[in-house]
């Protein structure tokens, strides 16, 4: 058997490790939506979600809420755009600004997951962390605020590097 090198070298692959881990939890999600019969990517519930918690937003402010950059929030949306689930107007106050809000076919799909994915992609994934030990998301959370205070390359640059 070949050994799993992300795995033995520890905090070196971390990010790697988090993407493989973030990448099957996504193709396990987007399995139960399939089976649930949903037509839309796991990748784009996120956006359906910030939409439903605040309202209509512009594309930036989605880039914000998801924690993407603008220019995969405009694809996403783009995505949705031609799913029907969303629609894109101008704001009354500033007619520059365009609103993205969910259409009544993207409301109808927020309330049937809400009822219906969620719930079971949660408590899958909550089964999958129950023997772990630690407040795993406050882990995920202070590492995400340590990136944003401090990114790694500015971590990785040594106080006096040694001169060859």
């Amino acid at each position: 058997m070949v050994e799993d090198v992300v795995r033995s070298l520890g905090f070196l692959c971390l990010g790697s490790r988090f993407r493989r881990i973030g990448e099957r939890l996504q193709a396990d999600t987007q399995q139960i939506i399939d089976e649930l019969g949903v037509t839309l990517q796991s990748a784009q519930y996120p956006f359906l979600a910030a939409i439903d918690r605040a309202g209509p937003l512009t594309i930036g402010e989605l880039a914000q809420a998801v924690g993407i950059t603008q220019p995969g929030a405009t694809r996403t949306i783009s995505q949705l755009l031609e799913l029907g689930y969303v629609d894109m107007r101008a704001s009354v106050e500033d007619q520059r600004r365009r609103l993205i809000s969910l259409t009544p076919k993207g409301q109808s799909l927020i309330d049937y997951s809400k009822n219906s994915v969620w719930p079971r992609v949660e408590q899958a994934v909550r089964e999958l962390c129950g023997d772990l030990s630690g407040p795993m998301l406050e882990q995920l959370a202070a590492l995400e605020e340590g990136l944003a205070q401090a990114p790694l390359a500015r971590r990785a640059r040594p106080e006096k590097e040694p001169k060859p």
